[in-house]
């Protein structure tokens, strides 16, 4: 089909051209005496992303799932015991994880669409007296549900039972596109890839390590190779990679970095709450539920749209993308066939959206879901040049 098709799935996200043209580049020496410079640039500009000046980024070449086993095994001994929620299809996946790396993991089952509530957390540490349990895992942002987590309550909760166990985030859907405060909400690991907020190709997965568990990584027990931190730390200090890195990778976030930088993260955070209330607005014209049950706690990068009873999901995305050229999200594990995803984070703006929720509408009716055409591009219209 002539022209560029849309993509509006929550990750991967659109690529900018000033990305791509940092990307398509020859293949340099990452040996060689100038390569310091690249490395430890984009160390220390990720800091700001996560939200902290005492964590310690690390790059891999790999994904968000890859650094789910990496902050388990090199902050934990084998067979140590963790505490969960599992709330939708990436926290569930996180569990699973840690299931098949041999953790014991306590779960918390949530309805999907719910948020977590930090309480339970506090009631499962406060009767773990022995201090049996060393992490908390938690999913900052459900990109299955659409569900923002409050990850400064989570801590509170940890802390107000006095539980020493380290608190392990997943802020694949959500750093470099929401508000992230490392330091401040007293996070442990927090676990991202490129491929979302970092407006890149999926194939670097990152991660900022506190230092109380830095302090973990020297002493770890558990087996690890190519996840290990250590010498990460001895070759990044030098300004290299223990492996052979990603070069095209690097350099495409170099890139994005300075994007971030000019941006601001603030103003990155507001265009990101802008956007998404014009697609939440416009899915109340549509007279449709979101997956999200607590206002308070729905996404600004990814909304999930439950479909009437009797229609399929999966219609409404394959209409989109065979006759309207559109990418749209898929409901995941248990939610396949009830909901379709928006996504909207990275690299786009109110046009973008527009044109998204346009083609949303045919492809709703295409599927025999007979929203008001124009009403729902109307009322983020409406949303848009108010709050412009």
């Amino acid at each position: 089909m002539p022209g560029r098709p849309h993509l509006f799935v929550p990750g991967p996200t659109n690529v900018p051209d000033r990305v791509l043209r940092a990307m398509h580049r020859a293949q340099e020496d990452h040996r060689s005496s100038a390569f310091p410079e690249l490395t430890q640039g984009l160390l220390r500009d990720l800091q700001p992303v996560f939200g902290s000046t005492r964590g310690r980024p690390f790059i891999f070449a790999s994904t968000g799932t890859g650094m789910w086993e990496a902050a388990l095994t090199n902050t934990l001994a084998p067979g140590d015991r963790v505490l969960a929620v599992r709330f939708g299809q990436f926290s569930h996946l996180f569990i699973d994880t840690a299931e098949r790396l041999g953790f014991k993991v306590d779960v918390i089952d949530l309805e999907w669409g719910e948020a977590v509530d930090p309480a339970r957390i506090a009631e499962a540490l406060a009767a773990d007296g022995a201090h049996a349990i060393k992490a908390v895992l938690l999913v900052h942002n459900e990109t299955a549900t659409g569900v923002t987590n409050d990850v400064a309550d989570v801590r509170e909760a940890i802390d107000s039972v006095g539980h020493p166990a380290l608190l392990l985030v997943d802020g694949v859907s959500s750093i470099g596109s929401l508000a992230f405060r490392f330091d401040d909400w007293g996070v442990d690991v927090a676990i991202c890839g490129s491929q979302k907020g970092f407006m890149m190709p999926a194939g670097l997965g990152m991660l900022c390590v506190s230092p109380k568990a830095m302090a973990l990584v020297e002493h770890g027990r558990f087996p690890r190779a190519y996840f290990d931190l250590r010498p990460q730390v001895v070759h990044n200090d030098q300004g290299y990679f223990p492996y052979t890195p990603p070069l095209a990778h690097l350099f495409g976030l170099r890139e994005a970095l300075d994007m971030v930088a000019e941006q601001g993260m603030p103003a990155i955070v507001a265009r990101h709450a802008r956007l998404a209330e014009g697609v939440r607005r416009a899915v109340a014209a549509w007279e449709l539920k979101l997956c999200a049950r607590d206002p308070e706690s729905r996404s600004n990068t990814v909304t999930a749209i439950v479909v009437p009873e009797g229609k399929d999901a999966r219609q409404v995305i394959d209409h989109a993308y065979r006759r309207w050229d559109m990418a749209l999200g898929s409901g995941l594990g248990r939610l396949n066939g009830k909901v379709f995803r928006i996504g909207h984070l990275g690299d786009l703006n109110a046009g973008m959206l527009l044109g998204a929720l346009a083609l949303t509408e045919l492809a709703l009716h295409d599927a025999g879901i007979a929203v008001p055409y124009g009403a729902g591009v109307a009322a983020a219209q409406r949303w848009y040049h108010e709050s412009a």
